[in-house]
């Protein structure tokens, strides 16, 4: 999957121009990037679409236009893009309550690193999380984490010969299996993985 780069974004007029049905090209393009896992946990499955939303929301809101402040978000955000042998998510705990998340969020701790995916006859896919900086301490983990799920070849040849994917958290506070992902949602990591 390609990389970012400034000739792939728009100005912050054009942008502002653009906005409303980009951001609706977005919204209906992620439908079927996000896997829910449980009732409280949801795994969005980003790529050179997604980020480049996050990039040009992240132009339009700090009115960044000097390119070297481009280039810096840039650098921020393209390692979130897949690369061909993996896929990278945005993980989010998900509560209503804000009460109710402080506490789960306390019980939660080291929760990204019980994440996982299984393609059919392989071992999990254990997760590589918050490569960029650490977001669990002593006192609670982050409701967001950043993931990247690395494939082998045997496992992507197996998906293509369409072998189940499954995916889960087997953390001792939150324990939840998708015995399928759906098939939207597998093609399109399918398609991440050209």
């Amino acid at each position: 999957m390609r990389r970012l780069e400034r000739s792939n974004l728009w100005s912050l007029e054009e942008y502002a121009e653009i906005r409303s049905g980009f951001k609706s090209k977005v919204i209906e393009h992620k439908q079927n990037r996000q896997l829910p896992i449980g009732p409280n946990a949801t795994i969005y499955f980003e790529d050179s679409l997604t980020i480049q939303y996050q990039i040009q929301e992240m132009l339009r809101i700090e009115r960044i236009f000097e390119a070297k402040a481009i280039e810096e978000e840039l650098d921020t955000y393209n390692p979130l893009i897949p690369d061909g042998s993996n896929w990278k998510a945005t993980f989010m705990i998900e509560f209503g309550d804000e009460t109710e998340r402080r506490k789960a969020l306390a019980k939660m701790r080291g929760i990204e690193d019980t994440i996982w995916m299984q393609v059919e006859g392989h071992d999990r896919i254990i997760t590589f999380a918050n490569e960029d900086m650490e977001r669990t301490n002593d006192d609670k983990t982050s409701a967001v984490h950043f993931l990247r799920f690395e494939l082998d070849e045997d496992m992507v040849a197996a998906l293509k010969k369409e072998a189940n994917l499954s995916a889960g958290i087997s953390h001792a506070e939150y324990h939840h299996i998708v015995e399928v992902v759906p098939d939207k949602t597998r093609a399109l990591l399918l398609e991440d993985l050209d």
